[in-house]
């Protein structure tokens, strides 16, 4: 009966995702992700094609994320001439959440809700913040997770620029 068993959630391991080895990583191809806007709307990542796209996953409850948001912000206004597109990625949080992170912080650029986690588990993050660097061929650059500098984020941009 054990031996069974065992060998039942072995099988059922088998089919389970895995984020370790399904992630998204630097070279591969954008993922095919759509969301659902802080302000009821929708937005595709494949919308950007063209434009060197930096995705913000944060949550309104993470310091490191309050703490990196008024340099995203400013890097967002600094480099939208260039053609950068700045996306917040808010895990599973409601909109009117979302919102009052972009409000907050005086943000330019949209908030979209992870609201079950998959897009943040695409890219293999399993805590917050994550930074995702998608160049303008649609090819991710970097998938940073954890923190970063100020100065890093910059390199990061100027990098799919």
């Amino acid at each position: 009966m054990i031996r069974s068993f065992a060998a039942a959630l072995l099988a059922l391991a088998a089919f389970a995702p895995s984020p370790v080895f399904a992630a998204v990583r630097a070279g591969d191809p954008e993922p095919a992700l759509t969301f659902p806007t802080a302000t009821g709307k929708t937005l595709a990542l494949a919308s950007y094609k063209g434009k060197p796209v930096y995705l913000n996953f944060f949550a309104t409850w993470c310091p490191p994320c309050n703490s990196e948001a008024p340099s995203v912000g400013k890097l967002a206004s600094a480099y939208a001439k260039r053609g950068l597109a700045v996306i917040g990625v808010d895990e599973l949080e409601s909109g009117p959440k979302a919102q009052s992170f972009i409000t907050q912080y005086h943000l330019s650029y949209p908030a979209v809700l992870d609201s079950d986690g998959s897009a943040l588990r695409a890219f293999g993050g399993f805590g917050l913040p994550v930074h995702v660097f998608i160049s303008r061929n649609g090819t991710v650059k970097l998938v940073h997770i954890g923190e970063m500098s100020p100065a890093e984020i910059e390199a990061a941009v100027k990098s799919i620029l």
